[in-house]
């Protein structure tokens, strides 16, 4: 069932969406060698409290913590620890928010200290693929034309795009319909209709696309340990041009102060 949003709707969704894009923010201020991801966690889960929120992921499905925290080559679903972070490394964070009813989700994936110029190439071939998704989520399309945008950028890097985790429906539920995959067909797939809220998330590898789950149930690895991007927005289909609902504005303020 795919449930499209009025635009009162829209407005909570965006938000808890804002409230996620702040609690990135605290993190961003944070990110350095020596830091440990639990230290992270523990921020972005007091910020949310403080600020009307509850952290979505907290609980979901017995998930532990506020925040998916994935480095290098971890995909996704990564869970907070005290092992402090390396300099050279890259994080993968997703955060979610519940307020008035409604959920928000976005993920950054941040240097750690200063980073090599082929997993910089990762990282921004990887957002460009989550705008370049962005663009075709308009009145008149279809899921497909999201996915096809995403797997060509990413290919024709020569990166491996995962299969198996997929973008989604965001609303009074954090995972609604309809999936948004990250490869695909264009014209194939639901109909985009005005105020239909999606989350859209490429997770790019720098090597081969298939990837391996922790017998913790959760963390998701790349299967040749190369490292793995991911970037989300959650977005509301709109006619000519999607509306972003989340931001990556405070997180990119903080990270050009460093």
């Amino acid at each position: 069932m795919i449930f499209i949003k009025t635009d009162e709707e829209v407005e909570l969704i965006r938000k808890s969406s804002l409230l996620v894009a702040k609690a990135h923010a605290e993190v961003a201020k944070m990110i350095e060698p020596g830091v440990t991801t639990l230290q992270l966690d523990q921020r972005a889960e007091e910020y949310i409290l403080d600020n009307g929120g509850v952290p979505a992921f907290k609980g979901y499905n017995g998930f532990p913590n506020t925040l998916c925290m994935s480095p290098d080559s971890q995909v996704v679903h990564g869970i907070p620890n005290d092992e402090p972070l390396k300099e050279g490394s890259i994080l993968s964070v997703d955060c979610g928010v519940l307020m008035n009813g409604f959920y928000g989700d976005s993920a950054y994936t941040y240097a750690v200290g200063n980073i090599d110029a082929e997993t910089q190439k990762l990282l921004d071939v990887t957002k460009d693929c989550l705008y370049k998704g962005i663009e075709q989520a308009i009145v008149g399309n279809r899921v497909g034309d999201i996915s096809y945008a995403v797997q060509q950028h990413a290919e024709s890097h020569n990166y491996g795009v995962v299969r198996e985790l997929v973008g989604h429906g965001v609303g009074e539920h954090l995972h609604e319909s309809p999936e948004v995959p990250n490869y695909g067909k264009r014209g194939r797939g639901p109909k985009l209709q005005n105020g239909l809220v999606i989350a859209i998330e490429p997770m790019i590898n720098m090597g081969v696309k298939n990837i391996s789950q922790h017998s913790d149930g959760w963390t998701i690895t790349t299967a040749d340990n190369k490292p793995s991007a991911h970037f989300e927005h959650t977005i509301v289909v709109r006619q000519g041009k999607a509306d972003i609902l989340s931001s990556f504005e405070w997180i990119e303020k903080e990270l050009n102060k460093k």
